[in-house]
């Protein structure tokens, strides 16, 4: 079957995988409402982590989710009480009968579970491709970052029936998951991003608001995965110190790994509420869409705010903007002009450099780029 001929078929059961992380999960959902008007009445389920479930779970363009735990899945085969798990979930999707699985995230473990699905057509990125320098009009990269995304990695695409091409890496990963329209003739309309909650959710978020009195509020969200991405505790803390004077509360948002920075920034910027640790993914975006601005890291927070429709400040160093920043909003980023970034190196042992392009982004910076977005808001909501 060639990959053409997927724009006039119909299908009635599609697993879309993309289990993790935060912000790749938000990344992904724009294809929702795009699958749901050209199957109109297929089921379509979602693979996806316990922890990043509630993001999706409540979306009106999808059936049904079906949970991913990674650490039993990693676990398969050690022992028995570790295998029962694994093997109950690929027995689950045997039975499901897909006859379209999307596998968007591009892993051998993912490419594993497509293959278990048994469906007939399994769709996924080809296998990588050569890195070439940006030609990005609004962000013009100094250097040919030697690690990132460049395609199905670890073998994945050898699962596959069909594959997404890859034109260029010079794009954003959400247009890069939308490489999907033409394949399988989806409407090419705006997209759709919104994050649907459960009632549930936003209620508890606005009762704990009103309890700690935080009536208008910024958040600060240091946390991210890799070394590389943390802008200092101590430069967070001067800018919800001066977005204190201006009257607004402070909320610091993270993961329990985040506790140690969000527990520093909170000593620091008196009267700031330190809530890290203490919430799932829905949670933290249900805080995140009552945030006056929320002033980040490159992070799975940052993703959430520009879905929500939330004023957003973010510190980039090591990463490429361009191809994971803050969707069609350049202004959002802050970021120090090196020859030497974007490098995508994760660990702060890696740069050569002292972590000049964190280190060199200063709290007066990225302050007055809060200014600007507050005062476009402002005159957003007045228009």
């Amino acid at each position: 079957m060639k990959t053409e001929s997927l724009s006039s078929q119909n299908f009635s059961r599609i697993l879309l995988i993309k289990p993790s992380a935060l912000g790749d999960v938000v990344h992904t959902i724009p294809v929702l409402p795009k699958l749901r008007v050209r199957f109109p009445s297929a089921r379509i389920d979602w693979l996806i982590t316990p922890e990043n479930a509630g993001l999706v779970r409540d979306h009106p363009d999808l059936s049904g989710i079906v949970l991913f735990n990674r650490q039993k899945f990693g676990q398969l085969g050690r022992d028995w009480t570790a295998t029962t798990e694994p093997l109950r979930l690929l027995g689950q999707l045997r039975e499901a009968n897909y006859d379209l699985v999307i596998d968007l995230h591009g892993q051998m473990r993912s490419a594993l579970i497509t293959l278990a699905t048994g469906a007939p057509v399994r769709v996924g990125f080809g296998r990588p491709v050569r890195r070439t320098r940006s030609t990005a009009e609004h962000h013009a990269l100094r250097n040919i970052p030697r690690h990132g995304w460049t395609g199905a990695r670890e073998g994945s695409w050898v699962a596959y029936s069909h594959h997404i091409p890859i034109p260029t890496l010079d794009v954003h990963a959400i247009d890069r998951y939308l490489w999907l329209i033409p394949i399988f003739g989806l409407d090419d309309s705006p997209i759709d991003s919104r994050i649907y909650l459960s009632a549930e959710i936003e209620e508890a978020a606005q009762r704990f608001l009103e309890h700690n009195a935080l009536h208008r509020f910024v958040a600060l969200v240091p946390g991210t995965t890799w070394e590389t991405k943390h802008w200092h505790p101590e430069r967070f803390a001067a800018v919800g110190r001066w977005l204190k004077t201006q009257g607004f509360g402070v909320l610091v948002l993270g993961s329990k790994r985040d506790r140690l920075p969000c527990e520093q920034i909170a000593k620091l910027c008196g009267g700031a509420i330190d809530y890290s640790g203490r919430t799932t993914a829905a949670e933290l975006a249900a805080l995140v869409k009552q945030a006056a601005v929320c002033v980040t890291n490159d992070s799975g927070a940052m993703h959430l705010a520009i879905a929500l429709e939330r004023p957003v400040v973010s510190v980039f160093g090591p990463t490429n903007p361009v191809q994971i920043g803050p969707y069609r909003r350049p202004r959002a980023v802050v970021r120090a002009d090196l020859a030497c970034s974007p490098c995508n190196f994760r660990r702060l042992s890696q740069c050569p450099h002292g972590h000049a392009c964190m280190a060199q982004v200063s709290a007066a910076a990225v302050i007055e780029r809060v200014e600007s977005e507050l005062s476009a808001n402002i005159q957003h909501r007045a228009g």
